[in-house]
């Protein structure tokens, strides 16, 4: 069952914050988009690269505008300049539109090189669970395959009776880069987007050695979405208002301020052992308030519908089946 799109009902429409120079310095393109994928009714036209004209608006359809364009977020980011350019040029010229009633969104990076996660990088999730405070980043990391789209279904898997849900703030490779400097990290970052980090607690803290890769790697379980927010559209990516409800009740409220390794120093150190290429997702941790940790603990059923809102990005809504 994929659920119908809507507005998000905290964090209501995104508002393109004014071009400053600083912002210019953050991401890679000029001036800030919603870059998505989709497809349209029908399935008949394939993946498709788009630009919303604004949270919950229309989709200009790139490829339609040029057709040299590429079909995936992707692709479009490994052209560089040229290719966010070229989405810009489309969304000012108002064409190609299609109607949000005829758009099925899909994941905006589906098949990235890597998904690097992050733990316990918010201090008040730290302080939830009695832990001490990180000196470095925990890294660890999803399949892609785990990825799936805003308002897809996670399907809770017969192996696990303990899945909870994370919200996330994730952001997205533009730039390839190894030993990347902090101070140069985030011209490496083309947008963010809202994730939800979905966690087999049992086999996370019980199963397989604990470690906890198999228990972040069901299929289903990173939705991701609805938008790529280009980083020059978001004024500050740690200090926006981050929440998860569950049924409607809010069970996650913080702010990304709380995040204790911040964007540039995750590229910075991460970049240390691998190669960032441009689609590589990051998932940047959780805060306060995942049901493991609640008493009693609580984990998601079938039926339940989970929403992971972060402001200026929008909200992902996903049924449990």
């Amino acid at each position: 069952m994929r659920l119908p799109l809507r507005s998000c009902r905290i964090f209501r429409r995104f508002i393109p914050q004014k071009q400053t120079a600083d912002a210019q310095r953050r991401g890679l393109s000029g001036a800030g988009m919603r870059l998505v994928q989709f497809r349209g009714s029908g399935d008949r036209d394939g993946v498709r690269v788009g630009v919303e004209q604004g949270e919950g608006l229309g989709v200009v359809d790139l490829k339609a505008f040029d057709p040299s364009m590429p079909s995936t977020v992707r692709e479009l980011l490994q052209l560089g300049d040229r290719g966010l350019e070229c989405a810009q040029r489309a969304l000012a010229s108002g064409q190609f539109v299609v109607d949000r009633a005829n758009v099925q969104l899909l994941p905006p990076i589906l098949t990235p090189e890597k998904v690097v996660c992050v733990g316990m990088n918010y201090r008040d999730h730290c302080l939830e669970q009695n832990a001490p405070i990180p000196n470095e980043p925990i890294i660890f990391s999803k399949f892609p395959s785990a990825i799936t789209g805003p308002y897809d279904d996670i399907v809770l898997p017969p192996e696990s009776q303990e899945v909870d849900w994370e919200v996330e703030l994730a952001f997205v490779i533009g730039r390839r880069g190894k030993n990347i400097q902090e101070e140069d990290a985030l011209s490496h970052v083309a947008g963010f987007t809202v994730a939800n980090d979905v966690s087999a607690r049992d086999w996370q803290f019980r199963r397989n050695g604990k470690q906890w890769l198999l228990s972040k790697t069901f299929d289903s379980f990173c939705p991701l979405g609805p938008a790529l927010v280009t980083a020059d559209a978001v004024k500050d990516p740690h200090n926006l208002g981050i929440r998860c409800l569950v049924n409607g009740d809010t069970v996650q409220s913080s702010n990304t301020a709380q995040m204790i390794f911040k964007t540039a120093a995750l590229i910075a150190w991460v970049s240390k052992f691998v190669t960032l290429t441009p689609g590589d997702v990051f998932l940047t941790g959780t805060p306060p308030g995942v049901g493991v940790f609640r008493n009693p603990p609580v984990f998601l059923k079938k039926g339940d519908v989970v929403e992971c809102q972060i402001e200026q990005l929008g909200s992902i809504i996903n049924k449990v089946i």
